[in-house]
């Protein structure tokens, strides 16, 4: 019984090793225009869900409290589209020093230029019990702001000329991140009484969606075998991508925490996954339309595709941890007014 129970404490942590397993032996079959069709079933019908599923199970008057909450807004933006390229651009004139493929270099800088993620930053809020709201918010609204930002900073710092189909992603985010909230919105007026009535496992549904984007990412990095690369600078760039995510989310955990920032820890956990998590969903096409016709591109796009299984193996292995200092914080929040004055 004591495994049993253990099990399903841990389904999730489980289910990322099965799925990578799973996508190591197979990759064929999550690969974009494999029978799993990632192109439609993750990059639309997936992110979709989970932001249908946050419109169902968020309270109306939160997301509007949250909109408002323009100092969080403007700590995760500034952070992502701003320091974030500029802090890896700095690091990089170190590491060109190094006999790192240039290359490999390139594409570390494209992972500092691409916006947040709609989906996992989301679902780790969540999971955590963060400001979940604040979450969504920041990471449709930083999508819509990387459609022109991205290319900007992609063109400033490395160089292209090309232009970007603006309307065509923006339909895209429009149909992905917008509609399914504002319908889950709408449904959730309906169906109020009867969800906080049965318990729906929202986040065990979205955990659920986060396993078939983690099989799918990692089905494309397994099936990868044409990107000639050697193991040295490949392995480096694992490592500078770790270190890069701990590092920022260090730096992002200590100056939402600090006294008088006047965030909560519940804004902290939105704020640490909103700010240094990167779009491989949107940053994929991106790369493809500005640097369209560079016999390097596979390589260039090889830090992405490492960065975002990275960023979401990190985050779920530091769930429970960040949910423990969490709690902890709020039950120490809520004890002070007891104190005598």
């Amino acid at each position: 019984m004591g495994l049993v129970a253990r099990i399903r404490k841990e389904w999730f942590m489980i289910g990322i090793v099965v799925v990578i397993l799973s996508a190591k032996l197979q990759p064929s079959f999550g690969v974009i225009g494999g029978p799993l069709k990632p192109e439609i079933t993750i990059a639309y019908l997936a992110v979709a869900i989970i932001f249908f599923n946050s419109g169902l199970s968020l309270k109306t008057e939160e997301l509007t409290s949250a909109v408002l909450h323009v100092r969080l807004h403007l700590l995760v933006q500034c952070f992502t589209l701003l320091f974030f390229p500029l802090a890896v651009w700095l690091l990089l004139k170190v590491l060109a020093l190094t006999a790192i493929d240039q290359w490999l270099l390139k594409g570390i800088q494209t992972v500092g230029c691409m916006p947040p993620p709609v989906s996992s930053a989301v679902i780790l809020t969540k999971a955590v019990g963060g400001n979940e709201a604040a979450a969504i918010f920041n990471s449709a609204f930083g999508s819509f702001l990387g459609i022109v930002i991205t290319p900007v900073l992609l063109l400033l710092f490395l160089g292209s000329s090309s232009s970007v189909p603006f309307s065509s992603i923006f339909s895209q985010l429009s149909l992905t991140v917008v509609v399914p909230l504002i319908l889950g919105q709408v449904c959730r007026q309906f169906l109020k009484e009867c969800l906080e009535r049965r318990k729906v496992p929202f986040a065990n549904i979205n955990s659920l969606v986060l396993l078939l984007i983690i099989y799918s990412t990692f089905c494309d990095t397994f099936s990868s075998d044409n990107i000639t690369l050697d193991r040295s600078s490949l392995l480096l760039v694992v490592v500078i991508i770790f270190f890069i995510q701990i590092s920022f989310m260090l730096l992002t955990f200590a100056f939402s925490t600090r006294a008088g920032s006047g965030f909560t820890p519940a804004d902290t956990v939105a704020i640490i996954f909103c700010s240094t998590h990167k779009s491989l969903t949107l940053g994929i096409p991106m790369l493809k339309i500005v640097f369209a016709g560079y016999e390097h591109l596979s390589v260039i796009s090889v830090p992405l595709l490492i960065y975002h299984p990275a960023q979401i193996l990190l985050g779920s292995i530091l769930v429970p941890s960040i949910k423990t200092w969490m709690a902890s914080r709020q039950k120490a929040v809520k004890l002070i007014p007891l104190q005598p004055v």
